[in-house]
């Protein structure tokens, strides 16, 4: 759609023909009135001709320049289809253990028994896909933490190197979840918004790191951030008994190692809630439940590109202003090959 900035100064366009006709004429004084011969009345007619076409000429020309500069003056604009923004939503990271425990097979996956990562990131690449609007991050940790993705909208990348996380990343003797909060508290307090949101999942307990993690949840409750923390792993498997027959297998819970009250707390200092998922059913539910804890935003913000274009209308005056100044007008060579008569000629006349 084209409009235009300044509509107003279309309104100029006949201020040269109101100069014209209000302005008073000079008046031009000759001593003497100098008569031709009879000879030279011939080619006079033709003269006054070609010098009334040529004044036409100019006129025009000067019409077209005076039309150009006001439609530059107007700043003429084009504006393009709206499109759509991310809305601005919250800052959400994703904190993942990727210790050596995550290998543990005690999740069913698709009828089979599976490893808790593979189940992890089957469903957070769903919970990530469901988050438009928000900046969505990602940090991995085991022996120690580090950033993955930084926060971003581009949920594919995260979904990404979410899928491409391999246990053993951040090494995997221990569990640092006292790092992995501090990290995501250094990334997120300086933030601009008001809500900032961590989701924390292990399945084991804070033995690694420099960071313990309670004054590290302390520090993330002042600055206003909120954890929602998920302990991961079922509460009992079968161990396979020797050359992987039924004699001597056994039942143990897999999870002895997971700090819930830890977990638990660190929810309750932020404003949180901690969560159980004993298999992928309730790892999926509790991302639903997330969903409606922190609702994605719903509001749509869009702009429409806007691209200038008084350049071309400029240019074509400019141009048109040097040609007229050169005498090298187009029309001028047009008129002289309509009339069958050299340029050189008219300009003699």
């Amino acid at each position: 759609m084209l409009t235009f900035e300044l509509p107003w100064v279309i309104y100029l366009l006949p201020l040269p023909l109101l100069a014209f006709w209000m302005l008073p004429k000079a008046r031009q004084q000759q001593a003497a009135v100098r008569v031709p011969f009879y000879s030279e009345l011939s080619g006079l007619e033709q003269q006054t001709t070609s010098s009334i076409n040529q004044r036409k000429l100019r006129l025009s020309s000067l019409a077209l320049i005076w039309c150009g500069l006001i439609a530059a003056a107007s700043g003429p604009t084009w504006i393009g289809d709206p499109v759509s923004l991310p809305a601005s939503g919250r800052d959400l990271l994703l904190a993942v253990d990727l210790s050596g425990s995550m290998k543990i097979e005690d999740m069913v996956v698709r009828g089979e028994q599976a490893e808790r990562i593979i189940a992890v990131k089957a469903v957070l690449n769903d919970f990530i896909q469901r988050r438009k609007g928000d900046r969505l991050g990602l940090v991995l940790f085991g022996s120690q933490a580090y950033v993955q993705a930084p926060l971003t909208f581009d949920r594919t990348t995260v979904q990404r190197f979410m899928k491409e996380a391999q246990i053993g990343f951040a090494g995997e003797q221990n569990t640092a979840i006292g790092d992995a909060i501090g990290l995501s508290v250094k990334r997120l307090r300086d933030r601009p918004g008001d809500r900032h949101v961590m989701v924390l999942l292990t399945d084991g307990q804070n033995n690694g790191g420099e960071v313990k993690p309670i004054p590290a949840a302390k520090l993330a409750a002042e600055n206003n951030i909120v954890i929602y923390t998920v302990g991961v792993g079922a509460d009992e498997m079968i161990t396979k008994g020797i050359f992987g027959s039924s004699f001597g297998s056994r039942r143990v819970n897999p999870s002895a190692d997971l700090d819930e009250k830890t977990l638990q707390e660190i929810a309750d200092l932020t404003g949180g809630k901690y969560f159980r998922a004993r298999n992928p059913e309730q790892l999926l539910e509790i991302y639903r439940i997330l969903d409606e804890l922190e609702p994605v935003e719903d509001k749509q913000e869009t702009f429409r590109p806007q691209k200038a274009l008084f350049y071309w209308p400029l240019a074509f005056a400019l141009g048109l202003s040097g040609l007229l100044a050169l005498g090298l007008l187009p029309w001028q060579f047009w008129w002289s090959s309509l009339t069958n008569k050299p340029l050189s000629a008219q300009k003699s006349s």
